[in-house]
């Protein structure tokens, strides 16, 4: 029933299921604690894996009977957000086509209401519910975009909203969920305690919990992203998408398959926060022992169980990127193709360029997101143009006597080198008492112009060094 996986550098592909194995059930989540989290299945379902007999035997686990979204779940979801959700617009990308050597489109839901596609599933999942539901009020648990999907579907729908979000969260996030109506609190530092919070609450309340991606209608909801791919990309071949918890990407998926079985469906994780890999290796969700990412929107410690069975059946591989590669994809789009996004929206754009490539065109790399805090956007912009080497810190020994300083910036002035900061170092056991220790930082077009400046700088008798 399932297929050998191999794994390579970041990638896993990904186990052959029979999705006909799973039918709908509505999980009702449960809280728990660290612990827990780091030692099983942590998508805070009453639901648990269970062992199931192997040729007779033990070993393995199988996922609570669920029927699987269909294409059918998905247009009708399209119905119900027609007029809600944006059809947001499809972008010819001429320099990741160029990078790549195929045709490149993007999918800006970074463009959506509330700057990502959460208000897909969140409003679905809301629309269903019943007058004596909407009136005990919902409660949500997220780092933020699900928040403002949540916030906005409520407002719409006229129900008190409530939403418990990290500790940390970027403050735009807070502000914006508090804009559209939502009572916010803060709890834990992941979106662990923050589920956990949650339940607590509907259970205390009688709330109803609108989970940020294990149920059937936010699959559902998020996968009509995928009916608008098809139809704007008609001939693509390979899709790429973001994921945490995996309800994007496995709405997406789903959609694509069930028309166009040919094309490649890619997941991408950042590395500091991939649960997919391991989950898809062992064939049932594994709950990271820690994360670590700048991409809130995707850090995400357990995958969901009904995600998980649909992206078993539907995504071809997962993949993972570095922060590194996040902050650069994030530069590269807001300069080349002027949209703005947040580290977890620009995963696609990293995987590509990280492995041009790999994939076959024509492509389609999904925007998921683009609410970004300006404080982290800074310091994103800043390490992606340290990536790209645009920066070059570096330290240079020169005479302590007039005029060797304006020597030496005089010679970074013809090398066309931008010096944004210098520091003058004397006290130091190592240095000679006629010398002076000069650290500049400068700004350079690109690593090429860094080697360039520092040969220059040899060349001319100078002591110079990166630092």
């Amino acid at each position: 029933m399932v297929a050998n996986q191999t794994a390579l550098a970041g990638v896993i592909h990904r186990p052959i299921l029979d999705s006909a194995k799973f039918g709908r059930s509505m999980l009702q989540p449960w809280p728990v604690d660290a612990a827990t989290l780091a030692g099983r299945c942590c998508n805070l379902g009453r639901s648990t894996l269970q062992p199931w007999p192997v040729n007779g035997g033990g070993g393995g686990f199988r996922l609570p009977a669920v029927e699987p979204v269909g294409l059918d779940d998905i247009v009708a979801a399209r119905e119900v957000l027609r007029g809600t959700a944006l059809v947001t617009p499809m972008e010819t990308s001429r320099w990741l086509s160029s990078l790549t050597g195929q045709d490149v489109c993007i999918k800006c839901e970074n463009l959506q209401r509330t700057g990502s596609f959460k208000i897909r599933g969140a409003y679905l999942r809301m629309s269903k519910l019943t007058e004596r539901e909407r009136a005990k009020g919902v409660v949500a648990a997220s780092a933020g975009n699900h928040a403002q999907g949540v916030a906005l579907a409520a407002q719409l729908l006229g129900i008190d909203a409530t939403v418990f979000m990290p500790v940390g969260a970027p403050l735009p996030k807070e502000k914006a969920t508090r804009g559209y109506g939502a009572e916010v609190q803060f709890v834990g530092t992941t979106i662990e305690h923050c589920l956990k919070a949650a339940q607590e609450y509907a259970e205390s309340t009688g709330a109803i919990l609108i989970h940020p991606f294990d149920h059937t209608d936010i699959v559902a909801g998020q996968g009509t992203c995928g009916l608008e791919i098809l139809e704007q990309a008609p001939d693509a071949a390979t899709v790429v998408v973001p994921t945490g918890g995996g309800g994007f990407l496995a709405g997406i998926a789903t959609a694509v398959k069930a028309q166009r079985p040919d094309i490649r469906v890619v997941g991408v994780q950042a590395a500091g926060a991939a649960a997919y890999p391991a989950s898809l290796d062992a064939g049932h969700p594994v709950a990271l022992d820690a994360m670590t990412t700048m991409a809130d929107g995707i850090a995400v410690g357990c995958p969901g169980e009904i995600p998980f069975a649909a992206i078993q059946a539907n995504v071809d591989e997962v993949r993972t990127v570095t922060e590194e590669s996040l902050s650069t994809a994030l530069l590269a789009t807001l300069e080349r193709a002027k949209l703005l996004v947040e580290p977890a929206g620009a995963a696609g754009v990293a995987a590509l360029m990280d492995s041009p490539h790999d994939f076959k065109g024509p492509i389609v790399v999904v925007l998921s997101g683009g609410n970004v805090d300006p404080l982290l956007l800074m310091r994103v912009l800043r390490h992606g143009m340290a990536a790209q080497g645009r920066y070059l810190q570096l330290r240079c020994r020169i005479p302590d006597r007039p005029g060797s300083l304006a020597r030496l910036l005089t010679e970074l002035s013809e090398a066309e080198a931008n010096v944004l900061d210098i520091v003058h170092e004397r006290t130091s056991e190592a240095l000679p008492l006629d010398q002076v220790d000069v650290i500049l930082q400068t700004e350079m077009r690109d690593h090429r112009h860094s080697v360039q400046v520092l040969r220059r700088l040899t060349e001319n008798g100078f002591d110079a060094a990166p630092f």
